[in-house]
């Protein structure tokens, strides 16, 4: 995920648990009757599903899309706590994470992903909560992309994108377009994203083969620059954005081909893509050139392959970017998209959300209100300050992966008959706590240096999380909009 997003910045397949507790079961998504007999009928078309090598790029777009952006990580720590960040940090953090993800969207394989484990594990006002934490955080971070290649394209290629008025017009431009994409299917995202993360990883590929003869291993140690003292707030804020959002494809597990078996086996490769995509061209890159950490803003990362390799390669390391950047809007503006989905299939949200188009094409089984409504959100919020929102988007991702991680604690616990067709490999609940444990205490170190700005609008944003929850239940009551089925198919009600 780039880090210029960071400081300026997806029917039910076959959800058979019903609030009377029948087994979960995995497999192809026909229309499945719920407690009253209502039909889900938005299963995906089996032509149309998502298969192991179009969902691994979209998992790699959803928390990477290559080392652009990773910049800022040399300049808070130097190259030496860089590289160990970014070997370390895909397994401690992403490995748990993706373990969780692989298990829970086997063994609950619907669109809605961790929403739904919050609202089986703990009711609907968790489900609803969860997911109105991780869409603000998604849609800022959509919100972003846009704005990032508007910028590569007013400092690299059309110079007179860079004006106030002509940016806020690209930016605009290219969030409809782009938008328009996720219309045509999440097949055609998905095939999309496989071409998109092959052509914006050749650059970073021929960087690192350029750069070995001219590798001096000692650049490695370089642990701070200029006097100045390493800035763990700064680096620590770097390598969180560029690799969480492992969850995120998880809302589209209703999509997915036999998603009991593709997931873990495409979360697994994902993890070592994601964690060589940047490791390795940034040993390249500090390896193989002499500036100092304090050269390494947003953006360096194509003047080293201009320095190892030419100003071609420069260029299309450039051009790699906004590949890149691309890559990351579609997927996550499909998870996005799929999460409310999957809310409306559960009753948290209308139905409206669930719609799906109709006709023999690859996009008429798209969510099209889903997409459409998370388009507009993240239109309106590409024209906001990402300053402080962006670090409440970060806030609020934290508070929802602690949730998540409780639900699946939760469900091992209390629900340990529930079909796993996936399981990770600890027996114990104190072990899988413990594995739990170490990502737990990264997301409550970044809750805890948030400053009281970022608390304030976190709260105000969680209040307007519980009130849309209560907003949604009145409305039922009240029969002021349609919903599907009951509200929430977890045990509980509230």
């Amino acid at each position: 995920m780039d880090h210029q997003n960071q400081t300026i910045q997806a029917p039910l397949l076959q959800h058979h648990q019903q609030q009377h507790g029948t087994s979960v079961q995995g497999g192809g998504g026909g229309g499945e009757a719920d407690s009253h007999g209502h039909g889900h009928r938005h299963g995906s078309n089996n032509s149309n599903k998502l298969t192991f090598l179009p969902l691994v790029f979209l998992i790699y777009f959803e928390v990477a899309g290559g080392a652009y952006g990773a910049e800022l990580a040399v300049k808070a720590a130097g190259p030496l706590f860089t590289l160990l960040g970014f070997l370390v940090f895909p397994f401690a953090w992403g490995v748990p994470e993706s373990l969780v993800t692989a298990e829970l969207a086997a063994a609950l394989p619907g669109n809605g992903g961790f929403v739904l484990w919050a609202d089986r594990a703990f009711g609907p006002l968790a489900g609803s909560l969860l997911g109105t934490w991780k869409y603000l955080s998604c849609v800022v971070n959509v919100a972003a992309y846009p704005a990032l290649v508007a910028d590569y394209l007013g400092q690299a290629v059309v110079p007179s994108a860079g004006g106030s008025g002509t940016r806020t017009a690209t930016v605009a431009g290219i969030t409809v377009l782009l938008s328009l994409v996720n219309f045509t299917g999440l097949s055609v995202v998905g095939w999309g994203a496989v071409a998109l993360g092959l052509v914006s990883l050749a650059p970073s590929v021929l960087m690192t083969a350029m750069a070995v003869p001219k590798v001096r291993p000692r650049r490695w140690w370089t642990v701070e620059g200029g006097g100045r003292s390493r800035d763990w707030p700064l680096f620590f804020n770097t390598v969180f954005w560029n690799l969480n959002y492992w969850d995120s494809a998880s809302t589209m597990a209703g999509e997915v081909e036999r998603p009991e078996r593709t997931f873990p086996r495409a979360l697994g490769v994902a993890v070592v893509l994601i964690a060589a995509s940047y490791l390795l061209p940034l040993m390249a890159a500090t390896g193989a050139t002499d500036a100092p950490p304090e050269a390494w803003t947003n953006g360096y990362l194509g003047d080293a392959a201009g320095i190892i390799g030419g100003p071609w390669l420069k260029l299309w390391t450039q051009a790699g970017a906004v590949l890149s950047s691309i890559g990351m809007f579609e997927a996550q503006l499909s998870s996005g998209a799929y999460q409310l989905l999957g809310m409306a299939d559960l009753g948290l949200l209308p139905s409206a959300f669930a719609r799906r188009g109709t006709g023999c094409c690859c996009c008429s089984r798209t969510p099209w209100v889903a997409v459409a409504a998370s388009s507009a959100v993240t239109l309106a919020v590409s024209f906001m300050a990402f300053d402080e929102v962006v670090a409440a988007a970060n806030f609020l991702y934290s508070l929802g992966t602690l949730l998540e991680f409780a639900a699946f604690l939760w469900l091992r616990a209390a629900q340990p008959g529930l079909k796993r067709p996936y399981r990770v490999p600890l027996a114990s609940l104190p072990a899988l706590a413990a594995m739990c444990a170490v990502p737990s205490a990264f997301l409550v170190y970044v809750c805890v240096v948030a400053g009281w700005k970022v608390f304030a609008l976190a709260g105000a944003l969680t209040a307007l999380g519980v009130g849309l929850h209560a907003a949604m239940r009145l409305c039922r009551a009240k029969r002021w909009l349609r919903f599907e089925g009951q509200q929430g198919q977890g045990e509980h009600t509230v």
